[in-house]
């Protein structure tokens, strides 16, 4: 290849020839390639020489050891010491800053798609803005100088509209500008190709050094203690008597400190220091680089800018631009070096083009503008463009704060503060679900094909669309259930969930396999193509209503009408065992589950703030005769629960931190992978099962939340009758072995009463017209069953203690400051979840999740709305206000519902046609 200035940059040859490295990638380490010229920052926190031993001496004990002196470091560190405690060490191998946070780009952008990290972007901004310097004195280097997201789309412009419209729940100024409005806030930038763009005044960049500073030094003030120079070399683990592990001690070469928690904010370096705790660190290194442009006139003051459909952002950068992005062919560092620290990499410049060309498309002038330097370091990076935060399952006492896939400046504020209250108090504030390490299931988080093709994609699709259906293409068929085949075979789409291959809708067409990772083409691998799968995912990449809308109606409708057989073997089935289960199921579950043997109960589970951690179904089992997965063998009493697949790992280890935390003496044993379930939904599910199973399937001798170990085509089940979808319907739990041969028995029967097969898709919209709620979407750990109107689940008539109970009652007295609402809208238009409420003209919430409802032929949301005053939403706030909802800033009338618009007196799922 041409070297650059020939092709596409016009800069002075010579420094281009002395910029572009060799092909090798290697790290520097020679000294003129890690001098403060190397980033664009006026100080660093590099010294020369560096220190030979600790900054200061080590203590022998600490509340909380912080390991890596990096943003989440800091950060973590000084809302631990803001909170309170006080005895809080920070140890740093090097610097502060010296890993990745001082070649940051340091950018902050207010609005994501996603209404807690605007929220946690929010406090981040507060602090670095406002909070460190009136504390400290020193100014953190933060510069408000606005942000400009470029769509050259209408597809791109829509998801801006939607942020925008998220923002006005928030309070954050954002504008949607035209192409010439853009060329006269920006007059140096190509408005040709634009469709639009949004503009957000107070977004703005942050300055590592200063930034890192200003937090230590607030830190330091409060008590805390930071040590530089002093690597960790071991970190000490103990088991208790209950034979939990729990950390006990963090090693360096200058001594060791005993500690009972330890925070791993160690970055690329995270994976190998989790290994010394026996903690799996699901994360990768990958080369990420930006250059900075010489002085360009006329960009002074100029905002950031982030053109996703070209994959790259221009940064100011005083008077010039520092140019960076995401591509698909990143460079992994897989020898993770412990001697790296103010380094940086060659830049391939093979890997970089296309950052170039289109920032010139963008910026025309920069043809012409001289390149001063290049920045390539190391940063980590997810299988979900997430971070990895929270306690780690495999040990008590050792948190995670790292993966922060180049965003840990500008999420290190929010997430801190999280981190800090997760440790003191035992969760966060906020729902930090979609970074808690336990959103991953503990077979995918060491499994490294799986880690390096899910952090692949995230990064090669990071400045994506961020879709309604988005499914990706890596690290799939990891986990498969028994019937995957018979399904594929009949044109199941599926979806990834938790690893499992669940079934998302099912297509006419015949089967669609997901194909193993292409890679994108890039690494030399063989691309996918002709990719029947990847080609319907792509037709379902809109926010208009989906291509397969008539797909998935027929799905619901079908089990509205008739009868319908949803796969649900990939949920969770743990059995809760032993002489202090019923002490422990009193306790874990807001609901009476001590019910007679044959009893299922809905009910949730909660945190101490009265937070909901799950909802799932309890069942009251008796001890078998021959140990199987259907019949297990135990002692005292025991349990059946039957949890969401995609949160599986997040329930299991809920109930293995509070059995040993209360000291109760129970088995928690998980047999997902030796069962499959399918659930027979529909006025005519009584029928076709009556077939099948031998036994009385009526009302009186099968009643709704009841269950029974039947036969069906001669195989053993426990049939439970439960509904996810609001219609009469039993759910079958199968042996691994007997799926296949139960779901064809139920398929043959079937035919005369136009049996179907559905999906996801179809249990998202049944669901949501029904009124039955979806953990972690309209239940998260930061609402309470009854904000979320679930108080039938809690035993608060009764005088058994449960966790979150006392919670639970302070609020009952208190009143309910925010509730979750129903509302439908006439207007045929399709929502899918943030859009902004209205009550009489006033933002009061935003919805959590939109679908269509096929049955009333609405379209249906459930948000929780607040009180602008801060007083009680009660039933008549809600009754007496007008409401309107916001979808990509046009306005819609709303309905607003206490009860469920669908079969609102609960007939249907007891049989009442």
């Amino acid at each position: 290849m041409a070297f650059v200035g020939a092709a596409t940059w016009s800069l002075a040859r010579s420094a281009v020839r002395a910029l572009r490295p060799s092909p090798s990638c290697r790290y520097y380490s020679t000294p003129e390639h890690t001098t403060r010229k190397s980033v664009p920052y006026e100080t660093t926190l590099r010294q020369e020489g560096g220190g030979s031993g600790p900054t200061k001496a080590l203590p022998a004990a600490a509340d909380v050891v912080v390991i890596g002196g990096g943003s989440l470091g800091c950060q973590t560190l000084y809302h631990l010491a803001k909170m309170g405690l006080t005895n809080v060490v920070l140890l740093e191998r090097d610097r502060l800053t010296s890993g990745t946070t001082w070649h940051t780009a340091g950018l902050l952008w207010q609005l994501r798609p996603s209404d807690v990290e605007v929220e946690l972007l929010a406090h981040t901004r507060q602090v670095v803005s406002t909070d460190l310097e009136k504390e400290t004195g020193l100014h953190t280097g933060w510069i408000q100088n606005g942000g400009l997201f470029i769509a050259s789309n209408k597809q791109r412009l829509d998801e801006y509209k939607r942020l925008m419209s998220l923002g006005k729940v928030y309070g954050i100024e954002s504008y949607v500008l035209s192409p010439a409005e853009t060329k006269d806030l920006y007059p140096l930038m190509n408005v040709d190709d634009l469709y639009g763009t949004l503009y957000v005044p107070k977004d703005g960049t942050m300055d590592p050094a200063g930034t890192c500073t200003s937090l230590t030094r607030a830190s330091t003030a409060r008590g805390a203690t930071v040590i530089e120079n002093c690597l960790v070399t071991g970190i000490q683990v103990r088991a208790d008597d209950l034979g939990v592990k729990r950390v006990k001690a963090v090693e360096t070469p200058f001594g060791t400190i005993e500690t009972r928690c330890v925070v791993n904010c160690a970055g690329v370096w995270a994976e190998k220091l989790g290994r010394m705790a026996g903690v799996n660190v699901p994360l990768v290194a990958m080369h990420h680089a930006y250059v900075v442009t010489e002085r360009i006139e006329g960009i002074q003051n100029m905002p950031n800018v982030r053109d996703h459909d070209a994959s790259v952002y221009l940064r100011l950068q005083g008077d010039a631009l520092s140019v960076g992005g995401y591509e698909s062919n990143p460079i992994f560092w897989d020898e993770v070096s412990d001697k790296f620290a103010f380094s940086l990499f060659d830049l391939d410049w093979d890997v970089f083009m296309q950052h170039i060309e289109g920032a010139i498309n963008r910026v025309p002038v920069l043809e012409q503008t001289g390149i001063k330097s290049t920045v390539c370091g190391p940063e980590s990076f997810t299988a979900d463009h997430k971070p990895l935060m929270g306690e780690a399952p495999e040990v008590r006492g050792f948190f995670l704060g790292c993966g922060f896939n180049s965003a840990g400046m500008m999420l290190g504020g929010g997430c801190g503060k999280e981190l800090a209250h997760w440790i003191i108090h035992g969760r966060p504030e906020k729902d930090m679900y979609g970074y808690d390490i336990r959103r991953f299931h503990h077979s995918l988080t060491d499994n490294n094909r799986w880690i390096r093709e899910r952090s692949h994609e995230s990064y090669a699709k990071n400045y994506s669309v961020v879709f309604p259906f988005d499914e990706p293409l890596a690290g799939r068929n990891m986990r498969k259930d028994p019937l995957h085949k018979v399904l594929q075979d009949q044109g199941c789409v599926f979806q990834e969930r938790h690893g499992w291959e669940r079934p998302g809708w099912f297509s006419q067409d015949g089967p669609a396999p997901v194909l193993d990772y292409d890679y994108y083409g890039a690494y030399g691998a063989s691309k996918n193509y002709n990719y029947k799968y990847n080609s319907l995912l792509g037709k379902e990449y809109t926010f208009d209503f989906p291509h397969h809308h008539d797909m998935i109606k027929d799905e619901c409708l079908g089990c509205r009408n008739d009868v319908a057989v949803f796969n649900m073997s990939y949920f969770g089935k743990f059995y809760l065992t032993g002489p202090d289960a019923r002490k422990a199921a009193d306790w874990l579950f807001s609901a009476d589950v001590n019910k007679p043997v044959g009893s299922t109960v809905y009910t949730c589970m909660l945190n101490k703030r009265g937070g909901t951690e799950s909802d799932l179904t309890v069942s009251r089992i008796e001890s078998g005769s021959v140990h199987s997965s259907l019949t297990p063998v135990f002692e005292g009493d025991g349990y059946y629960l039957a949890v969401g697949g995609a949160v599986a790992q997040h329930n299991w280890s809920h109930i293995q931190t509070v059995l040993p935390d209360m000291g109760f003496r129970c088995t928690l044993q998980d047999c997902s992978e030796d069962m499959g379930m399918i659930s027979i939904q529909g006025p005519k599910s009584r029928l076709l099962l009556q077939e099948v199973l031998d036994t009385d399937l009526s009302n009186e001798a099968f009643p709704f939340s009841t269950h029974k170990v039947v036969q069906a085509a001669g195989h053993q089940v426990r049939a439970m009758r439960l509904s996810f979808v609001g219609e009469m319907g039993w759910e079958l739990h199968i042996p691994r072995e007997s799926c296949v041969p139960v779901y064809k028995a139920v398929m043959a029967a079937g035919a005369k009463h136009r049996v179907r097969n559905a999906g996801y898709r179809a249990i998202d919209s049944l669901s949501i017209e029904k009124g039955y709620r979806h953990w972690h979407a309209d239940l998260r750990p930061d609402d309470t069953p009854l904000e979320a109107g679930l108080t039938f689940t809690c035993k608060l008539k009764s005088s058994i203690p449960f966790l979150g109970r006392e919670a639970l009652e302070v609020q009952r007295e208190q009143g309910l400051r925010r509730r979750l609402v129903c509302f439908t809208v006439d207007e045929k238009v399709p929502m899918f979840g943030l859009e902004a409420i209205f009550r009489d003209g006033q933002p009061v919430g935003h919805l959590r999740r939109a679908e269509h409802g096929f049955a009333i032929n609405k379209t249906i949301g459930y948000g929780y709305i607040r009180n602008p005053d801060g007083g009680v939403v009660s039933p008549d706030f809600i009754k007496s206000g007008k409401f309107t909802l916001e979808r990509m800033g046009v306005t819609y009338k709303a309905k607003a519902h206490l009860k469920s618009p669908f079969d609102p007196e609960n007939k249907r799922v007891k049989g009442i046609y």
